[in-house]
Order: structure tokens, then C-alpha cells, then sequence
């Protein structure tokens, strides 16, 4: 696939566990750093739920908009989602070897110095339990963090990990989110440490802003957070 700003090329990305996880690497014709730039920051995005039909497919709006601002960007599936082997997790933990492995190709095959991780619904949380496990990631966004008690049933034992990490840290959300609410958000967000931003969306529901409209809107944001860093 090319556009008349960036090329994408798909690939197969081996986890310890042998799990073959279908890659996609969207590279921009003309960079937003020097001759080398892509080696000092790529933008890692992990995809929703897999057990609700969570893919990379969802992210391909955001990552084509990041490419086409200049921005190495890498989606892939989850083990057990779109063309990945293995089998999806209840809790996502399984998962944060996926996003781990990920990195760690990048670093290996591309010799990548500084990561963004950005975790989309669900994938935020496993993106979050990442970002210490993983030298080069230096900053994290999330994509609408499932906070709320309902949530928390699956994904609670998550949040210590990105809470605790002293990497820069923005959490975006829809102000009429239906899985975490303003006031949880800003109570979980009282004990982390670090550097920690939030970017609230009047009016916008979770599922709208996972929608195509927003997509734009979303990798402003995140250019935005990159720029500061």
C-alpha cells in the first residue's frame, strides 16, 4: 500500500512464545526529523479489545495521518485478532508480550532509539503495563483508558504499571465516556507519577472517538504531545 505521502508494508512479527503477529510498518516519504529520523522516534499503536473485534484495522485512519505528518508508525494484531496466530486473552496480560516483542523488533530490525506507545480503548491498558518492560519507549498516550469500575473487572491490575512510570504520560478521553468518567479519570490520575496530561473532547462518547471522524483530531494530539516531549 502507498500514498503520495508514505508506503506501508506488512510483515510477521515473532513473539518468545513462537505467536506470529501480523505487522503493519507505515513509513513517510519525507520524515519529520533528519536523513535518519525514524531511529529516534516510531509511534507504536495497539488496537482495541480483540474479544469485541478489536484489530489494527481501526487504527489505520490515525497511523495514516501520523505518516503522512512525517512520523514512522506501527500497528499490528494482538495474538488471537486479524491475521495474528495464538489465542486472545480476557485480561490482556498475554498481550503486553505482543506489544513488548513489537518493540523490540523495531529496535532490532530498525535500530529505533525512542518509542511512542499509544493505546487505543483496551489497548491502553496493555500498551500501559509495556512501558517499563521496554528501554527505548519514552513517552505514552491513551486512547480513551477503560478506568470505570465496570473495567477495572478485567483490566484494574493494569493501571499500577503506567501509573507508576515516570515516562511522559497524556490520557485523551471523551468528556461523555461510558466506560470511565472525568472525575474517575482525575482520581486515578492524583497517584501517578511523573509527567502526566490529560486532553478531554467535549461531548464525545467512547465509541465516537475510536469513530474515523476523530482520527484526525487524535494524531494532532499526539504530534502535539511528541513535540513537548
Amino acid at each position: 500500500m502507498s500514498s503520495s505521502n508514505f508506503t506501508m508494508e506488512s510483515c510477521k512479527v515473532d513473539t518468545e512464545e513462537g505467536v506470529k503477529l501480523h505487522t503493519r510498518v507505515f513509513k513517510p516519504r519525507d520524515a519529520a526529523y533528519d536523513d535518519d529520523g525514524y531511529k529516534k522516534l516510531v509511534i507504536v499503536l495497539v488496537h482495541p479489545f480483540s474479544l469485541m473485534g478489536g484489530c489494527q484495522a481501526l487504527l489505520k485512519g490515525i497511523t495514516s495521518e501520523l505518516a503522512s505528518k512525517g512520523f514512522w508508525s506501527v500497528t499490528f494484531d494482538t495474538r488471537g485478532a486479524g491475521k495474528s496466530t495464538g489465542r486472545a486473552t480476557l485480561t490482556g496480560f498475554a498481550e503486553v508480550k505482543d506489544v513488548i516483542a513489537v518493540c523490540r523488533w523495531l529496535v532490532q530490525e530498525f535500530e529505533v532509539e525512542r518509542i511512542l506507545l499509544v493505546g487505543s480503548s483496551a489497548g491502553a491498558p496493555i500498551a500501559g503495563s509495556a512501558v517499563e518492560q521496554v528501554e527505548q519507549v519514552v513517552g505514552y498516550v491513551s486512547l480513551g483508558y477503560p478506568f470505570g469500575l465496570l473495567a477495572s473487572v478485567l483490566f484494574g491490575r493494569h493501571h499500577k504499571a503506567i501509573l507508576s512510570s515516570p515516562k511522559p504520560k497524556l490520557f485523551v478521553m471523551g468528556t461523555k465516556d461510558g466506560f470511565t468518567s472525568v472525575s474517575q479519570l482525575k482520581k486515578k490520575l492524583k497517584s501517578a507519577a511523573g509527567r502526566t496530561e490529560t486532553h478531554l473532547v467535549e461531548g464525545v462518547s467512547h465509541f465516537q472517538m475510536e469513530g474515523p471522524e476523530y482520527d484526525s483530531l487524535m494524531a494532532d494530539v499526539i504530534c502535539n504531545f511528541i513535540s513537548s516531549m
